[in-house]
C-alpha cells in the first residue's frame, strides 16, 4: 500500500520503487535503472535519512540521479517522521532521541536492504542531511562495512548544538556525551563527501569543519562543497540555488567510491 508522499514523487521512481519496513523502519527501496555505469554484477547501494520534520519521499531529484547511475537507494523514515510520525519526536529539543534511535535500527534496515535490492555487500555508502547525517556519523564511530559516507547540511561536533535556545538542559547533556567528536577511537578511513554553508544558523560550519579535520587525522579523504550563501532558509535547508549542483557532485563522488575493485567481476 502507497501512501500520498509515495503517489507525488515521480512516475520514473513510482514505477520502479517499492515501499516496506524493514527492521521496524519504513523504507523506500529504488533498485536501479538499466545497467550499471559503476560496473558489473550486483549494484551498490545508498542508505540515505532525511532531516527533522522530513520523510523518506523528500528530494526525488537525488533519487533519479543516482537511480540513473546504477546506484540503488534505501531511504528511510526517522524515528517519529514519515510513515511513523510522532509530532513530539519532531521537536527540536527530541533530536538526540530521534538521531540516537536512528542510529541503533541503521544495521538492520541495512541488511535487509541488501537483501531486498540485491546490491553487493563491499559497496555499500551511508548518508543524510542534517539530523539523518547525525545519525550517520553516530554510526560510523563504531565498527561497520560502510565504503564511503555523504554529510549534508549537519555535524559531528554536537557541542556546538547545545547553545541552540530551544534545547533543554536534559537534551544538552545527552548530546555532550554521546558528541562523536569525542568518540573517534574506533573511526576508520573512508572517503566522506560533505556539503555545507558557511552561513548556516542551524548547524554551524566551524563545529563540522573543526571534525573534518579530526576526520582527516583518522584516515579519511575528504571532499568539501562549502558556499558562503546559498539562499535556502536558514541557509541550511536544501542549498538554495545551488541544490541541483550539490545532488550533481554527490552522484558523481558516489559514482567514482563505489566502483567495483579493479579486477572484482
Amino acid at each position: 500500500m502507497t501512501s500520498k508522499a509515495f503517489d507525488s514523487l515521480p512516475q520514473a521512481i513510482v514505477r520502479r520503487a517499492t515501499t516496506d519496513v524493514l527492521g521496524g523502519v519504513p523504507c523506500l527501496l529504488i533498485p536501479p535503472e538499466g545497467d550499471s555505469i559503476v560496473g558489473t554484477g550486483p549494484p551498490p547501494m545508498l542508505l540515505w535519512m532525511h532531516g527533522r520534520t522530513a520523510s523518506k519521499e523528500l528530494d526525488p531529484g537525488r533519487y533519479l540521479r543516482l537511480m540513473r547511475s546504477g546506484i540503488a537507494v534505501c531511504a528511510v523514515d526517522l524515528p517519529g517522521h514519515g510513515d511513523r510520525r510522532d509530532p513530539a519526536l519532531e521537536d527540536p529539543a527530541r533530536v538526540i532521541d530521534v538521531v540516537l534511535q536512528m542510529v541503533d535500527e541503521i544495521d538492520a534496515v541495512t541488511r535487509s536492504a541488501i537483501d531486498r535490492l540485491k546490491v553487493d555487500v563491499d559497496r555499500v555508502a551511508i548518508g543524510g542531511m542534517s539530523a539523518g547525517g547525525m545519525a550517520a556519523i553516530g554510526r560510523l564511530c563504531t565498527p561497520h562495512r560502510f565504503k564511503a559516507a555523504i554529510l549534508e547540511a549537519t555535524t559531528g561536533n554536537w557541542t556546538t548544538l547545545t547553545s541552540r535556545q530551544y534545547l533543554g538542559s536534559a537534551a544538552r547533556q545527552r548530546l555532550v556525551q554521546a558528541d562523536p567528536s569525542t568518540h573517534l577511537d574506533q573511526w576508520r578511513g573512508l572517503p566522506v563527501s560533505v556539503a555545507h554553508s558557511r552561513a548556516d544558523q542551524w548547524i554551524p560550519f566551524e563545529g563540522q569543519r573543526r571534525f573534518l579535520e579530526q576526520l582527516r587525522s583518522h584516515g579519511c579523504t575528504i571532499e568539501l562543497t562549502a558556499f558562503d550563501q546559498t539562499g535556502a532558509p536558514f541557509e541550511h535547508v536544501g542549498f538554495g540555488r545551488y541544490a541541483a549542483q550539490v545532488k550533481e557532485v554527490q552522484r558523481d563522488f558516489l559514482v567514482r567510491v563505489l566502483a567495483p575493485s579493479e579486477g572484482a567481476p
